[in-house]
């Protein structure tokens, strides 16, 4: 890991630069508006909720990342708990240099403390570089997802 990359749980002052780069994304900047007033009510639901973590990669004193777990229990597979991760953002300019595999080693490591057995993502079909990303960190493509948007 970078010894210089600290990764914390977000703060409601963080909300405007995980926006910022979560439309920083070719994806993203299609579904994000950028009116702040949404995402901060929404933080606060994350950040009162015990089964999610919404945090931020710092580095220099700068947010370069970020990325949102959610902890599900279950009763199927003897009442495993997994983990859901969302939103997994590294900063364009800084994209290349290992932060985003800091930033997933992080998450597992808080997975594992959390007992999970499980860690999923989804990614879009045309996110090819993130699917080798992911598969080069052990993740495997080994189920169909499906959507309803409503």
């Amino acid at each position: 890991m970078n010894k210089e990359l600290i990764i914390r749980k977000a703060t409601r002052e963080d909300v405007p630069t995980i926006l910022a780069l979560l439309m920083d994304d070719d994806l993203g900047k299609l579904h994000e508006d950028g009116g702040l007033e949404v995402y901060e009510n929404v933080f606060q639901n994350i950040s009162r909720d015990v089964n999610q973590i919404l945090a931020v990669a710092v580095l220099n004193s700068k947010i370069v990342g970020c990325l949102q777990i959610t902890f599900i229990p279950g009763l199927s597979r003897k009442g495993m708990w997994r983990a859901q991760i969302e939103g997994v953002r590294i900063s364009r300019a800084l994209r290349g240099h290992g932060l985003g595999t800091d930033m997933i080693e992080w998450a597992i490591a808080q997975c594992k403390e959390r007992g999970c057995g499980l860690m999923q993502l989804l990614a879009d079909k045309s996110r090819t570089e993130a699917h080798r990303f992911y598969e080069a960190l052990g993740f495997k493509a080994n189920h169909q997802g499906f959507r309803l948007y409503m």
